[in-house]
């Protein structure tokens, strides 16, 4: 059985794995990543909701219940989270905006807004959009995006439909990384006489460099250009992933990609390794410390069974909301449900209660008492314990 050492192995490839990934690498340890797939973040707008119910999100956090993961961290270290995080996107070339003392609201493609705190350069001029005219394009046959929705609810609006060729998100992302595409996109819009406001084009304006191609539009036509994120999935969730695991593997990180974790070697105090289920000989993977980020029921860290809930990696101890009857509300739709209680309670330092294991840190929505859609704290909820978690392991390891 083949095998490699690591100073850390995180388990699970989402944001808030691959944030821990990152302040480990910075700290100069030897990481791997393990992820059987595609994490749910390349399904999101790619906006980072720090906590979408308040208007300053860094002062708000300290006044939600006290068993909430924000609260094991002091503002400054919430602060100090997410300027690295908005430092390591800057140095990947998909830049954020924002401030984590102040909620903005962009537009959605159903034509209504969306509280979030940092937000991809792509979307940086999306706020207000009800004061001054507003031009929305789209492209003929793209679905997921309702433009006659957006200007139903703007009164000073209109919207033009531009022939890519191609009819899905991806596939027109894919033309505007095509210089010749982007010149001849530009050339249609000069032609449209739009009266003086701003342009809003679907999340599609590439691939490779969407602030290149956003910019390059703004210039030609002296506008402020932004994208409105289409329904899932949205390509800046996608961009947002794709260079976090790029900056990763450029700093010398190791990626274990769509692989299946077939055993875990454990003693009575420290979690040995992992072996993963390949083709051929299984592959053993050594950690002196390992971080859990494998998410919550969605991306399959919880599973629920009828009457009971389980950590599906180390089947480690969970906080439960009770009988299945009182895991829903009534009213699906309205937020709160005790099942966003469920998961992994943590120490001061991220490490799993109720296990004797020294060595194994968690974070990430797998945490109890996070209530991610009622606080609306995904992404921010991820990145902060990612890195936090990152920390408290590299000061375990000296």
């Amino acid at each position: 059985m083949s095998g490699q050492l690591y100073d850390v192995v995180i388990i699970g490839g989402g944001l808030s794995g691959l944030m821990a990934s990152l302040t480990l690498t910075d700290a100069g340890l030897r990481v791997a990543v393990i992820s059987k797939g595609d994490p749910v973040c390349c399904l999101s707008t790619g906006c980072i909701d720090v906590l979408g119910t308040v208007s300053n999100p860094l002062k708000g956090a300290t006044h939600l219940p006290k068993r909430h993961p924000y609260r094991l961290l002091r503002e400054q270290t919430l602060a100090q989270a997410f300027e690295r995080f908005r430092e390591i996107m800057e140095r990947c070339g998909l830049p954020y905006h924002g401030d984590i003392s102040h909620n903005r609201s962009i537009l959605t493609p159903l034509g209504t807004t969306k509280t979030t705190c940092l937000v991809p350069g792509t979307m940086e001029h999306a706020e207000g959009c009800d004061q001054q005219y507003l031009h929305v394009v789209s492209f003929e046959g793209l679905r997921d995006f309702y433009p006659s929705y957006i200007t139903a609810r703007l009164k000073e609006s209109g919207f033009s439909v531009f022939e890519a060729g191609v009819d899905t998100t991806l596939g027109i992302a894919q033309c505007f990384d095509d210089p010749v595409f982007l010149e001849g996109f530009i050339t249609w819009l000069k032609k449209l006489e739009i009266p003086p406001g701003r342009i809003a084009i679907p999340a599609v304006l590439g691939l490779a460099d969407p602030v290149r191609v956003m910019t390059s539009i703004a210039k030609a036509l002296d506008r402020e250009i932004f994208e409105i994120p289409t329904l899932p999935p949205s390509l800046p969730g996608l961009r947002l992933f794709r260079r976090l695991r790029q900056e990763l593997q450029d700093r010398g990180g190791h990626v274990y990609w769509g692989k299946e974790i077939a055993s875990v070697e454990k003693g009575a105090r420290l979690v040995e390794a992992i072996t993963l289920q390949t083709a051929g000989r299984p592959t053993r993977v050594h950690g002196r410390a390992f971080i859990l980020a494998t998410g919550s029921f969605i991306s399959g860290g919880l599973f629920a069974f009828r009457d009971s809930i389980q950590e599906t990696v180390f089947n480690l101890p969970l906080v439960s909301p009770g009988p299945r009857e009182t895991w829903f509300h009534h009213e699906f739709f309205r937020a709160g449900h005790a099942i966003e209680k469920a998961g992994i309670e943590v120490d001061q330092g991220f490490r799993p209660q109720g296990t004797k294991l020294e060595n194994l840190f968690a974070c990430g929505s797998l945490l109890a008492n996070a209530e991610i859609m009622k606080h609306r704290c995904g992404h921010g909820l991820a990145l902060a314990t990612g890195h936090a978690a990152a920390r408290s392991c590299a000061r375990s390891l000296g």
